[in-house]
């Protein structure tokens, strides 16, 4: 039998501002992250559909639960072209953390299905592939707004409020994105608990207004980076760091991480995502400053970490090194 074997791709994402705010209707931005990848091989075989991953490995209706969203992701790729019952092997390697927010069920659902539909030479509309992510999100995430499937699949940075459709913007910003895994997995249902239950008790004035000011500091960091003033964006992420943490959504390693890249001479650093472990991101004005606070991460014994370079506009192109955190924006 000849082999045929086809490979689909797709990125990690970091959200940049707004999160935990954008629940409640604040704005939110978003930047695409290739530097950490999934790479999905698809090709035929003799036998059932089998998955390989970190995971597992094995026949695919043998996957256990917790790898449900993947076969989803699997199953709803192959019905939208009609062929429920293919024989292929799937090999999934991902460079993307799990649990960090950085997309990581997302990016799995999109190269999969790229990956199967170049298999079956079948032209994939965004629209189509959107969907079809949407439907295995649902299962990973329970009620997904959609953003974690456009980010990992596109070049674009993305300005987002709930309910209403992403919009895409240029940056024109020089500077140094640094990003911080803790090493702990983050409690993003915990943190939005959390704030829940300050909405329910005498805090609800006081955490109303702090929600307010997240969506506001994200407007004016989509400013800042549109106008190429990195002393602004780093004020708006020192802030949004203090806010978030009074809403209860840090930790210990995430607070350490921060204060850590501000005495390193960091403009600003705020945790990212869901908060409470999972990653920080700190800016810098230079490369020789972003590996400064870098140095001093490595004394703290970091889990990972690693740099990219706003500057005017996004390549399809990752700048590596060591480091599996880096990406450049050139």
């Amino acid at each position: 039998m000849d082999e045929i074997s086809a490979l689909g791709r797709a990125h990690g994402k970091i959200i940049l501002m707004g999160e935990h705010a954008v629940v409640y209707g604040e704005p939110s931005i978003a930047l695409p992250f290739p530097a950490v990848e999934v790479q999905v091989s698809v090709k035929n075989i003799d036998g059932p559909l089998r998955v390989d991953c970190s995971f597992y490995h094995g026949i695919a209706d043998e996957m256990p639960e917790v790898l449900e969203s993947l076969r989803i992701a699997i199953q709803s790729a192959l019905t939208s072209l009609d062929k429920p019952y293919a024989h292929i092997a799937i090999e999934i390697e991902s460079s993307i953390p799990p649990e960090r927010g950085m997309g990581s069920s997302a990016a799995v659902a999109v190269a999969v299905t790229r990956a199967i539909y170049r298999y079956f030479n079948h032209d994939l509309e965004m629209s189509t592939l959107l969907d079809l992510v949407h439907i295995s999100e649902k299962i990973a995430h329970g009620n997904p707004s959609g953003l974690d499937a456009a980010m990992t699949s596109g070049n674009t940075p993305l300005y987002y409020r709930k309910g209403q459709p992403f919009i895409p913007f240029q940056l024109n910003m020089n500077g140094y994105l640094v990003v911080g895994d803790t090493g702990v997995t983050g409690q993003t249902k915990e943190a939005v608990q959390s704030i829940a239950d300050k909405l329910a008790t005498t805090e609800k004035e006081t955490t109303q207004k702090r929600i307010h000011e997240l969506g506001v500091l994200a407007e004016d960091a989509k400013k800042a980076l549109q106008k190429d003033n990195p002393v602004a964006l780093g004020e708006a992420m020192n802030h949004a760091h203090l806010l978030l943490s009074q809403l209860g959504v840090s930790n210990d390693e995430l607070n350490h991480l921060v204060l850590t890249a501000k005495r390193a001479g960091a403009l600003g650093a705020k945790l990212t995502g869901g908060g409470r472990g999972g990653c920080m991101i700190a800016l810098s004005k230079s490369a020789a400053g972003a590996k400064k606070f870098k140095k001093h991460w490595k004394m703290l014994v970091l889990y990972k970490h690693g740099t990219y370079h706003l500057n005017r506009r996004l390549t399809n192109e990752a700048s590596r090194s060591s480091c599996p955190y880096k990406y450049c924006f050139n």
